[in-house]
Formats: structure tokens, sequence, C-alpha cells
């Protein structure tokens, strides 16, 4: 078996006093699709956070593509090839649209360059169209596409990406999901977090259910389809 591009054992993460995290284990291969479910503040943002240095792990161990990223900073683990899309987009608003994806451009960590400007606009021509527009002043569905695009502009390895259909669009929707299949066919490794346990099912290799900031599933998408009550129990869906 491949090392793991991300590895959590153990891990507990807390926001001041606050426990929210409680013995995380995961793990995501090379080219694998991971889907991270759960209600509403489950710790799922969380785990992302952690792995991402924004959130310390007090307890345990976080490997980063083969290095002990417990303490590594944020921007070292950006870096070194994860890409991030957090679910509050977060692009810079004064910034056009070239100039957000081209402040973020650089080679991944062999080198290469396999996202370049022209290979983003082809995946979100919308973005094409509107490259002299500044940040704030497109859509939602414009921004998410905007941050996925900054993301791969990093030529990542890895890429989080957190509820980046939320509150868009159904056709815009349809559209970030084809991008992110797109993302998985280039052999990118990728943790998602999404309500739409349907589109999940049906894209990632492997499920984790988290409950209360522990892991209470985890399996393939024949496990998770197969017992729709748990999934009504764990998910309300």
């Amino acid at each position: 078996m491949s090392a793991p591009l991300i590895a959590l054992e153990g891990v507990h993460a807390y926001y001041g006093a606050s426990h929210v995290l409680h013995g995380i284990d995961l793990r995501l291969e090379p080219g694998a699709c991971v889907s991270l479910m759960g209600r509403n503040g489950m710790g799922k943002t969380t785990t992302f956070k952690t792995i991402m240095g924004e959130v310390r792990a007090r307890r345990g161990r976080v490997d980063v593509l083969g290095r002990d990223g417990t303490r590594v900073p944020t921007h070292a683990i950006a870096r070194a090839g994860v890409g991030y899309v957090p679910e509050g987009r977060d692009i810079f608003p004064n910034l056009s649209v070239a100039e957000n994806l081209t402040m973020a451009a650089r080679p991944g960590a062999g080198g290469g360059r396999a996202w370049t400007l022209e290979r983003v606009y082809e995946l979100f021509p919308r973005l094409a169209e509107r490259r002299g527009h500044w940040g704030d002043h497109l859509s939602g569905g414009e921004q998410q596409m905007l941050t996925i695009g900054r993301a791969l502009m990093t030529n990542p390895r890895v890429m989080l990406l957190d509820e980046v259909t939320e509150g868009l669009a159904p056709l815009i929707r349809e559209e970030i999901w084809s991008v992110i299949r797109a993302i998985k066919a280039a052999g990118i490794a990728s943790i998602i977090v999404d309500k739409n346990v349907g589109r999940l099912i049906e894209l990632a290799d492997r499920h984790m259910i988290l409950v209360k900031g522990r892991v209470v599933f985890e399996g393939d998408s024949d496990d998770l389809a197969a017992d729709p009550d748990r999934l009504h129990a764990l998910l309300g869906v």
C-alpha cells in the first residue's frame, strides 16, 4: 500500500477548553477521494483546520505529505501541496479574477505546473469571461469557482473541499460537481465535505461519518448505501 498523503492518528483538538475532536483517525491515499460527513457542528471543518495547522492537535499525530505536520505552520503545509477550499471562500474582493488566480500560482512540489491560468479558464469558462471583474463583483457561485481555481493554481497533490456546493443555484452546483470529478480524474487526492450524500456515494472511494468529534462509521460506498436507516439516524437523510 502506498504511503498516505494525509494521516491523522488519535488526534484530539480543542477550541480553548472545548474538546472538539476526540481521537480522530484518517488516511488519504494518493489519488483517493474521501468524504467526511456529519451534521453541523460535528467536527468536519475542525478536521480540515487541524490538517492545515490552523488548529493544533493537543494529542495525536498529523502527517502531511510524508512529514510530521503537528507543528508545521499553515503556509508551509499549503506550499507542500495541500490546496484548501474553505467554506467561507475567502477570495480577495479588491483583486480581479485574474489577479486572484495569478497571485496563487506556483509550481507543485515536484516543480510541475500542470494547472495554469489557461487550464483553469478551460475548467471554468465563466471565470474567463469575468477575468477583469473584481472579486466582490462576482456571484456566490462565481466566487466558489474562483476559490477552487485559486487552489488548483498552487498545483496541489491534495485538495480539501469544505461545503463547496452549499447555497448555490442548482445549475452552478452541477458545474461544481463536474469540476470535482475532473479534479479526481486528474489524480489529485481529495477530502470532501458536502451535504449531498448521493453525490458523495457516487464520487468518493471511502466515507467517514463524524458524530461529536468521533468517527462512528468508515467504509466504502456499498457499505454506506446498504443501511439507509443508519444514514438517516446519523445524517438525517
